[in-house]
């Protein structure tokens, strides 16, 4: 897969979207006479409320602020290796899972112990009569014992040991493969909720602008309404749509808030500026430009069907060593043992053995038999998983190979919808001023340009995340596959969310009056 970035007509200009957008007019907090918010016409031109001229200002400066210390997709991956939760207790499973291959190998090895014990004896001994009748006094005798053990075992023929020794290692394998896959998963998941915020952003910014450009339509219908060009109705429409796009941008406000949580939730903290995607990006098509290479690599690479193979190993592993259940044992044995005072009459015994000794289980109440079947189904169900995993992972490569190669279609055909919108626009504009065209197809055509942008901009974010899913639905996504796709994004004065922030306050309120 490869990415790259060609340059356009529309380089040097940060902010494509704002094409077609008056940007004369400005929010103001009131007007007399007329509704809450709408723009105050003076001179041809609206003016701000002096209040508004020092958030102008602050938000400028955070703009250059933020503009010098965007972070982009590679910083903010890093901060997810760093933070992310999921991710951390995926590692530290991983970690734990590697000790399967140690204690299965155990079974194998010899075990060495020592035992040792002391104990304080007090024995009362009591004689037979003598020849004569005559009975002994009793003898009491007080001493201490001390004994110690050392026992070696070790295993000449276990066939049970020896399959969960492999067992052990197919289980660290398994370990490493669902590890991998949930470093893919961060991939994805920091790229998504990333695309996300800048999608929140875009489209805030489209529909402020549509805001700002339906101001200007409402009071120019005002103004023309006042000199008896146009009727009330085309007053009515244009506060209509006016109040509608307050009201998006409000639920745009919310889903960037959203969105902006969401990310933090991956990183730790809260993100700051974003670098956006830069002006004219283009992107190749996969390669190979063949769906069945990548439906066959995603069936063998993907990191689920890995997953999936080494369990269906494991399970037969498992059969194996029930199986075995019925084997005989054989072992290595070997003790050294010391004992000082066992009795009254000993002062001290010493002595080694080794030996073999063999177990041959006969009967276990059924458990082995049952052991086998359970573990027998097992095995089949496995088999079931992989077969389910390899469709999963080749419908998730054809998805993401058609999301790539319809994306890229789409977004050629939304960007000349825009430049189509953009005109229309331009031409209804001017048609309403020579009196051809009425208030509503200015309104309607300002409405599909901000519709056709929002479009344009989800278009291009969902296209670089099939690319991702793509290269992850084979197994083969990594660091390198976030540095390609953070070489299109560059640090945007215009296009970070510092330019929407600190407004949200100043926001009017409109209560609907007329």
């Amino acid at each position: 897969m490869k990415f790259r970035a060609l340059a356009s007509s529309d380089a040097d200009s940060p902010d494509p979207p704002a094409e077609g957008y008056p940007t004369r007019f400005r929010r103001t907090q009131g007007s007399a006479g007329g509704h809450p918010g709408h723009p105050v016409m003076r001179g041809g031109d609206c003016v701000r409320r002096k209040p508004f001229r020092h958030i102008g200002l602050l938000a400028g400066f955070m703009l250059a602020a933020g503009a010098a210390s965007a972070a982009d997709l590679l910083q903010v991956y890093h901060d997810a290796l760093a933070h992310d939760a999921r991710y951390a207790a995926s590692r530290a499973q991983r970690e734990a899972n590697q000790e399967k291959r140690v204690q299965g190998r155990s079974a194998l090895l010899p075990t060495l112990g020592i035992a040792a014990g002391a104990q304080r004896n007090d024995t009362e001994i009591t004689l037979p009569k003598d020849a004569s009748g005559v009975q002994p006094p009793p003898t009491n005798r007080r001493y201490n014992s001390n004994s110690y053990a050392l026992q070696l075992s070790a295993p000449l023929f276990r066939v049970q040991n020896w399959h969960q020794y492999k067992e052990g290692e197919l289980q660290t394998e398994l370990a490493n493969s669902v590890f991998n896959q949930e470093t893919q998963d961060l991939i994805l998941r920091t790229a998504e909720a990333y695309f996300n915020v800048l999608n929140a952003r875009d489209s805030l910014r489209a529909i402020m602008q549509l805001r700002t450009a339906a101001a200007e339509q409402l009071e120019l219908a005002r103004t023309s309404f006042k000199v008896g060009t146009v009727t009330v109705t085309d007053v009515h429409e244009a506060q209509s749509r006016f109040d509608l796009a307050s009201a998006q941008e409000i639920a745009a406000r919310n889903t960037l808030a959203v969105a902006l949580e969401a990310l933090a939730r991956i990183i730790g903290r809260s993100p700051e500026e974003l670098a956006g995607l830069k002006p004219g990006v283009m992107l190749s098509r996969p390669e190979p430009d063949n769906i069945d290479s990548w439906v066959n690599a995603a069936e063998k690479g993907n990191y689920g069907v890995q997953a999936q193979t080494l369990a269906r190993e494991i399970a037969v592993r498992e059969y194996q060593r029930a199986r075995a259940g019925h084997l005989p044992t054989l072992d290595l044995v070997a003790s050294h043992s010391r004992n000082t005072r066992p009795s009254v009459s000993i002062e001290r015994t010493e002595g080694s053995t080794v030996g073999v000794q063999l177990d041959m289980p006969l009967y276990q109440g059924g458990y082995v038999s049952s052991r086998t079947r359970e573990t027998a189904a097992l095995r089949i169900k496995a088999d079931s998983d992989l077969e389910e995993a390899r469709r999963t992972a080749a419908l998730a490569a054809r998805e993401a190979y058609l999301g790539v190669t319809s994306g890229m279609a789409q977004v050629q055909a939304l960007e000349a919808a825009q430049i189509s919108s953009t005109s229309s626009l331009e031409a209804n504009q001017l048609g309403y001023k020579v009196g051809v065209r009425i208030n509503i197809d200015v309104l309607n055509a300002q409405s599909q340009l901000a519709d056709t942008v929002q479009k344009l901009a989800r278009a291009r974010y969902d296209t670089l995340l099939a690319q991702l899913r793509l290269k992850a639905s084979i197994g083969s996504l990594g660091e390198e596959d976030v540095r390609a796709i953070n070489a299109l994004l560059e640090a945007q004065s215009r296009n970070s969310t510092s330019d929407i922030r600190p407004l949200f306050n100043t926001l009017p309120l409109l209560n609907g009056s007329r």
